[in-house]
């Protein structure tokens, strides 16, 4: 049986522990409690909350809209960080293995979602030759209307720009500090929140499994409703 997605990340946790400089493993794992410390989940978007029409970039160019989406059923979203994000590089091919061949099989889009601008994130993309749809949420604009978006504290802020450059914004190409909170959302037809999971801590995320059995519902559903 292959290993769960969270296995996979405390994996790549423990193999910074055994690798990393103290003070920098520190800051890592001191953002990320942090962000667990003070997440505000009142804030985040809700089951049932329904989401009016929003437009993505894609990385092969083109836009992607809400409507476009969920026109034949469900569609599931997967926010992410940056193309450079080592756990991003975990779970997109994690979601590519375990999540887009029964979903395609079901007609059902699966669209990884980052605030780096399209030119830099097809690297994802092109990567792991994901065959799932990556695109752009410029300006964040989604994510923010979602209440999923962080900023780096003080401390990661100096030790980013310690390695020389503008720190992540120069990386995404937005120019800010801010990045989404990794989230996956599970959207029925009608546009409508069907599942949500917000994970402050980057390296703890969705398993496949529970998505699968949130769109079965749905699929089963709509075939009732149908056949009724």
């Amino acid at each position: 049986m292959s290993a769960s997605l969270n296995q996979l990340l405390a994996d790549l946790h423990a193999e910074r522990v055994a690798t990393w400089a103290p003070a920098a493993l520190k800051v890592n794992i001191d953002q990320r409690q942090h962000l667990v410390d003070s997440a505000d989940p009142q804030a985040w978007v809700k089951q049932g909350d329904l989401l009016d029409s929003f437009e993505l970039l894609k990385v092969e160019g083109g836009t992607l809209s809400r409507a476009e989406l969920t026109a034949n059923g469900p569609a599931v979203l997967v926010f992410f960080r940056f193309a450079g994000c080592p756990a991003c590089n975990i779970a997109l091919p994690y979601y590519q293995r375990r999540l887009f061949p029964t979903l395609k099989a079901w007609g059902v889009p699966l669209v990884a979602i980052s605030p780096q601008v399209p030119e830099r994130l097809v690297e994802i993309k092109l990567r792991h030759q994901l065959q799932l749809q990556v695109a752009s949420d410029r300006d964040n604009t989604l994510g923010r209307r979602l209440g999923i978006l962080y900023s780096f504290d003080e401390a990661s802020r100096q030790a980013a720009l310690s390695k020389g450059g503008g720190g992540i914004g120069e990386v995404t190409g937005t120019g800010t500090w801010e990045l989404p909170q990794p989230t996956l959302i599970v959207l029925d037809r009608d546009g409508r929140v069907a599942f949500v999971e917000v994970s402050p801590d980057w390296l703890v995320r969705t398993e496949a499994d529970e998505v699968l059995q949130v769109v079965e519902g749905l699929l089963e559903q709509s075939a009732t409703a149908v056949a009724v």
